[in-house]
């Protein structure tokens, strides 16, 4: 890492953002966020609709370049976005598992290894034959995670994944992602489930229009935006 964004004291930096922004026309959705995680934290970003948590990770993606400031990420990345990004919806779920995992710069032949175990974990069955234009949400969604979490990648970044999902699949998914945690792997998350952030996550990070307004403990952060949210509902 350079250090525009990171110093020589910080080996065990993954992920280091300084004072990014993101416009969109004359909308300023990300303004001056400069932040850094470690290697192993499961990091989550609360914040209203609007507030900037899905540029935020999209920035972090690399699906968007920031207008202004730099993000530097030290590992290979797995994200999971808004709901069918990466995939094309005229193609089946075999032929999108072969799209979205060299999106991820998977190679045919590791996709092909792990073909059938993506499959069996999505559940989804024969639909996996069908174009996913058929799928609902839930089935986009446990396709989405499924491909991005077939591999460990050095940092996962997860959209509001589990809003789309039934019980089951959820319960599936907080399984892979403590294997993840376990195994070392950095988790960025978006999710409105208090539950999963003060079960699962180490540190959460609060935007309001924008801008960073908390970054500390998820019991500190969560409490605090609570208290904003019912004093201004």
């Amino acid at each position: 890492m350079s250090g525009t964004a990171a110093s020589r004291d910080d080996g065990d930096l993954i992920l280091a953002l300084a004072n990014v922004e993101s416009a969109y026309g004359p909308i300023k959705a990300i303004r001056g966020v400069s932040l850094k995680v470690r290697r192993g934290e499961i990091v989550t970003v609360l914040g209203s609709n609007g507030a900037g948590k899905s540029t935020l990770l999209k920035i972090i993606s690399r699906v968007l370049e920031p207008t202004t400031g730099a993000v530097e990420c030290d590992g290979i990345i797995a994200p999971i976005l808004e709901l069918g990004t990466g995939f094309d919806h005229e193609l089946t779920g075999r032929e999108n598992i072969f799209l979205n995992g060299m999106l991820l710069g998977r190679s045919r032949r590791e996709i092909r290894e792990r073909l059938d175990s993506i499959i069996e974990y999505s559940e989804l069955g024969d639909f996996i034959e069908s174009p996913i234009r058929a799928y609902s949400s839930g089935m986009l969604a446990r396709l989405g995670f499924s491909i991005a979490s077939a591999w460990t990648p050095d940092l996962l970044i997860l959209d509001e994944v589990f809003a789309a999902g039934d019980a089951a699949f959820t319960r599936k998914c907080e399984k892979r992602l403590a294997d993840f945690r376990d195994a070392g792997v950095t988790i960025l998350l978006v999710s409105h489930s208090a539950a999963i952030v003060l079960e699962t996550c180490t540190r959460a990070l609060w935007l309001e229009r924008g801008r960073l307004v908390g970054n500390g403990s998820p019991e500190e952060i969560v409490a605090a935006y609570d208290k904003s949210t019912y004093a201004t509902g």
